[in-house]
């Protein structure tokens, strides 16, 4: 490298005291150098030490984790010999944090207003007085609507993905020289990421800000990233250039986690690793990936691999580097699902329902003042049993909330939500009978909200066992080691709290906690955007037997429109809480009708150096949608004219289920090309 690193990390080892004092390490001899104006990708699986080299690299370590040796150099001098004032300065400022969980990092009591006014007093030279404009200007780089509104709220108001970039603009109030992405685009939908990547990357460029990122998504890496480094069991196991580790990459490991990813071109189930990666300390001598890999021979297993020249730059810890191409990177992994027949019965059904979050005072309802637009209007939906729904849309398009209706935990201002035998279900949880609690089981985005800190997996875990089955003693145990196993863990996880689990972990056990139910229908927010890709692909093919077996039902939420293509029957679009567009997963995806839902197609990314997103030349986020008319006509690249300010638009049917609600006629849709 041309110029010094900025962030230069020497042998770094850090580890755990286990029974007896041994130490068992969670970092292995790593070396990492990023320059100013340099991007570096961390990927690996969940508990590969990816955020604890991260976070090392501020000089910060997790509670019961300490540094065994090793240097973490930052601008010259070694983080972890700095005073604690001298990191507090740093920290925020020079050196920025973008966090996983953005909920954690935001203060409940505090407007958002109060939280970025507090990073610029701390970090930035700028006048009191210039504080609400830069704190603006942040929001509006993030792509939030209405900044100022944005600055009065508190982050409960905010969705998750609000909540993240409300996180990154905080990050980039310090103007820092090194910038740390623990996850960053997890709770974004598509079209956001890929803006807010491309303003990331362009202030890679311009202000030569030297960027770490971590991240499960092989996508985010190819688009922003120069360098890969991959990460297994603690240990570096292949760095090289982006494009040749995403296109080619020199390693079994890295080669694995490739052919686990779901292609939004391929409806297939992708191929899921075997096995599981050893635990820490348990790995002694020979490679840490020989049990899984497909090449090992005995040698692999007791001789441990030095790093050593592959393919292309890239360098890489394996013994046979010249073999590593013989395995495929993108080969499926089974079958496509299940779809149910046309005359199976409605496991549920939503009818005309409408959901406001804005109550209206009693001064305001004497004066027959008018509300602001509903946040979800009108949604009629009808989910088959053994039928995967998959509900799509940027953040705020009403998804969640939509979830939280059906589960009792938001009353509907209007319309129905049946359940089966067309038995009204009650509005809110408490007025729900024990049997439709147990058939109707939710899985939440952010595991940290719904898993109790204080209790042990086992506890969590035994509770719907108990409640709704009366399972006891060796049968309780059984049933617990079957779930952990299906979600990829395993018996050694029922003592642990969800304190000493990594986020994908986490959510891995709320995953099983909601099969423990055995339920007919399973709502899933965004539960595999904490996952690594090769238990993301597990996730799915566990999914996918539940409802080829037992006919279990899903309504699946989620961002990366690849997974919903791999998982869903049929698909519903929504924008600003308004359904777009319905119809079978083939049809939306081979040939979208409306303009939003190709707008979001066009902006999916992929795990290729070389694709390159399609986006509105001039795009903006809107945080309510119009009082009248098409909701989406603001941003339409192809608006038909005044009409659609003033009429609400049609439903059109295109055959086989399939319709859209737009003022153009099918054939100029269906024939147009977006943009």
């Amino acid at each position: 490298m041309a110029n010094p690193p900025l962030i230069d990390i020497r042998k770094l080892c850090i580890g755990f005291s286990g029974r007896g004092g041994t130490i068992l390490p969670v970092l292995h001899d790593v070396d990492l150098a990023v320059c100013r104006g340099e991007s570096l990708g961390i990927v690996g699986e969940s508990g590969s030490g990816k955020s604890t080299l991260a976070l090392a690299a501020m000089g910060y370590l997790k509670h019961g984790l300490e540094k065994i040796d090793g240097e973490v150099i930052y601008d010259g001098v070694d983080m972890f010999a700095r005073s604690p004032k001298e990191l507090q300065r740093i920290r925020g400022g020079k050196l920025g944090l973008i966090p996983q969980n953005s909920g954690q990092s935001l203060t409940p009591t505090l407007r958002i207003g109060q939280q970025i006014d507090e990073v610029l007093h701390l970090h930035c030279t700028l006048p009191k007085a210039l504080h609400e404009a830069r704190a603006i200007d942040l929001l509006t780089q993030v792509r939030l609507p209405d900044p100022r509104a944005i600055l009065r709220r508190y982050p409960h108001e905010l969705s998750g993905g609000q909540q993240q970039r409300v996180a990154i603009a905080m990050a980039l109030a310090g103007e820092p020289d090194a910038l740390l992405l623990d996850e960053p685009t997890t709770g974004l939908d598509v079209t956001t990421q890929a803006h807010i990547l491309d303003l990331l990357r362009e202030l890679a460029v311009t202000r030569k800000m030297a960027m770490v990122y971590v991240s499960h998504d092989l996508g985010v890496i190819a688009r922003v990233c120069d360098r890969v480094l991959v990460l297994y069991a603690g240990e570096t196991v292949l760095i090289g250039p982006a494009a040749e580790v995403l296109r080619d990459p020199a390693h079994p490991y890295a080669r694995a986690l490739l052919a686990s990813i779901p292609r939004l071109c391929d409806q297939q189930l992708p191929r899921a690793l075997n096995g599981r990666p050893p635990s820490p300390g348990s790995h002694h001598h020979g490679c840490a990936f020989a049990q899984r890999c497909a090449l090992a021979t005995e040698t692999c297993r007791t001789e441990r691999p030095p790093m050593t020249a592959g393919a292309g730059s890239q360098s890489t810890r394996c013994l046979y580097p010249d073999r590593v191409s013989e395995i495929d990177i993108r080969g499926g992994g089974g079958a496509v699902p299940m779809v149910c027949p046309a005359d199976s019965p409605p496991a549920l059904t939503l009818k005309d329902v409408t959901i406001r979050y804005q109550r209206p005072s009693l001064l305001a309802r004497l004066r027959h003042r008018a509300l602001n637009p509903a946040t979800v209007e009108g949604i009629s939906l009808t989910l088959r049993h053994g039928e995967s729904l998959g509900m799509v849309g940027e953040s705020g398009s009403g998804k969640s909330t939509i979830l939280k209706a059906i589960a009792g935990l938001l009353a509907p201002a209007e319309g129905q939500i049946l359940l089966d035998d067309n038995t009204l279900l009650g509005t809110t949880v408490e007025r729900r009978r024990p049997d439709q609690l147990r058939r109707l089981q939710i899985v939440f985005q952010n595991p940290d909200a719904s898993l109790n800190p204080r209790q042990s997996v086992a506890e969590i875990l035994s509770q719907p066992l108990r409640l709704y089955f009366g399972l006891r003693g060796e049968a309780l145990q059984d049933r617990m080691v079957a779930l952990l196993d299906a979600v990829r863990l395993g018996a050694s996880y029922l003592d642990r709290r969800p304190g000493q689990l990594s986020g994908g972990e986490k959510q891995r056990v709320a995953v099983a906690r909601a099969f423990a139910a055995d339920p007919r229908i399973v709502l899933c927010d965004e539960i595999t955007s904490a996952l690594d890709v090769s238990v993301q692909a597990a996730v799915l093919e566990l999914l996918n037997d539940l409802k080829r077996v037992h006919g279990t039902a899903f309504i699946f939420v989620s961002h990366n429109l690849a997974i919903v293509r791999v998982l869903s029957d049929r698909v519903a679009v929504l924008y600003q809480g308004r359904l777009c567009e319905i119809g079978p997963t083939a049809a939306v995806y081979s040939q979208p009708s409306h303009p939003y839902t190709e707008v979001l197609l066009s902006a999916v990314l992929e795990p290729d150096p070389d694709h390159a997103p399609r986006l509105l030349t001039e795009d903006r986020a809107e945080l309510s949608p119009p009082e009248r008319g098409c909701p989406f006509q603001r941003r339409c690249p192809v608006k038909a004219g005044a009409i659609c300010e003033t009429d609400a638009p049609p439903w059109q049917e295109t055959g086989n289920g399939h319709a859209i609600r737009c003022h153009l006629p099918l054939t100029a849709l269906q024939n147009r090309i977006c943009g």
